[in-house]
């Protein structure tokens, strides 16, 4: 994807950008969708909110927290079931 320039502009009272079509594409962003704005190493990362689900009965809230916590735990391990 080329770089492109922006504009800072006034919105509100508060100061914006507006994002290409196509970053948004690529980002499968629509209007009214939730993202997370980070500054990392002075740098702005923006990223899509995934959309929550209801859990089914049973599962408990913590239960994808925990489920990443694992596979960050075994990583290596489960990285090598992937190649067999």
């Amino acid at each position: 994807m080329a770089m492109t320039e922006r504009r800072i502009t006034k919105i509100g009272n508060s100061l914006g950008l507006t994002l290409p079509n196509d970053v948004l594409k690529a980002m499968n962003v629509k209007k009214g969708d939730e993202v997370q704005v980070e500054l990392v190493d002075n740098q702005i990362v923006i990223k899509k909110v995934p959309k929550m689900i209801p859990l089914p009965d049973g599962v408990p809230s913590d239960f994808f927290d925990r489920l990443e916590e694992e596979m960050e735990a075994h990583h290596e391990a489960l990285k090598g079931l992937v190649d067999r």
